[in-house]
């Protein structure tokens, strides 16, 4: 049976080297190394200095150019920084998309390190401030005609119940003592939260542990992975609060961000649900052990 996040094209790394050579020659003689692949893209460091992203699926070469358009706009008005496009190729040879190279941002992704619940409290007031300059960044005419909006439906409960709870059922059948019974209990009692009314706000779309980068001192430095950005509902972002941060810094996180309706706080964790029970299935199907992690930390605190 295929999953979601299996590829439709493969890509190994010499014809990647090659892709990047044959469109940019002033970076030969190219030197690859896998940084990692997910469920969109494969990204390979180049020369030690730049990291070019190579969609594995057709829906990602879209949300890659969504990418190259908005990121540089967005950029000056966030605390933290995020990849600015420098090459963007078209497709060439066999390989059918568009790819995209940045300059690298320091640090690691916070799912590759261990966290204490201090660690993480430390993190929300950065988190918090982060969200509500991208959450508060201009949106114009323009914008709004031009999109991307929210086509997935990332905040529309009803629609995304059923694939939670199917989810959930082939995870339970992998780990009887996942909690099923509490995240029935709490989405049934989320799914009928209203949705959001207001204006549409700028909205990384896919933000979680992998997609945070930080330093040797835990310290939040960077936001990866923008393909998913779009105008809608900043719960999609907000999920962040119920499946990074631990519930003592939740208080911390909302007195950097600002006000945050009952109802959006209600669908941020609905979301962080489906994450938790999404990243779990997919973390054990990949044997990533930290992604598993990522996916009992979002349950865990969900839940909490």
């Amino acid at each position: 049976m295929s999953r979601v996040w299996d590829a439709d094209v493969e890509l190994t790394e010499e014809d990647a080297a090659r892709l990047v050579e044959g469109r940019y020659p002033e970076l030969a003689p190219v030197r690859m190394e896998l940084l990692g692949s997910g469920w969109d893209n494969t990204a390979y460091t180049v020369n030690g200095q730049w990291v070019f992203r190579f969609p594995r699926r057709r829906v990602a070469a879209s949300l890659m150019d969504n990418e190259v358009r908005i990121l540089p706009r967005l950029a000056p008005h966030l605390p933290l920084r995020i990849p600015e496009p420098v090459w963007h190729g078209p497709p060439a040879g066999n390989y059918p998309y568009p790819f995209a190279g940045y300059a690298r941002l320091p640090g690691v992704t916070a799912c590759a390190v261990t966290w204490t619940d201090e660690q993480r409290l430390r993190a929300a007031a950065p988190l918090g401030r982060f969200l509500a300059a991208l959450h508060g960044a201009p949106v114009g005419d323009e914008d709004l005609a031009q999109g991307p909006m929210d086509e997935a439906g990332r905040a529309n409960l009803r629609e995304r119940m059923p694939v939670l709870l199917e989810r959930l059922e082939r995870l339970e059948a992998l780990v009887p003592n996942v909690g099923a019974a509490a995240v029935r209990a709490w989405v049934s009692g989320l799914v009928d939260t209203p949705p959001w009314t207001g204006r549409a706000r700028w909205a990384h779309g896919d933000l979680y542990a992998r997609h945070l980068l930080v330093d040797e001192t835990h310290t939040l430095t960077g936001v990866l992975d923008w393909g998913d950005i779009h105008l809608g509902d900043p719960a999609v972002d907000l999920m962040i609060v119920f499946s990074f941060l631990p519930p003592e810094a939740r208080g911390v996180f909302r007195e950097a961000y600002g006000s945050i309706d009952d109802a959006t706080w209600d669908r941020a964790r609905f979301r962080a649900l489906l994450y938790g029970v999404t990243l779990l299935l997919y973390g054990r199907s990949e044997g990533d052990a930290a992604i598993t992690q990522v996916g009992e930390d979002a349950l865990r605190y969900g839940l909490a």
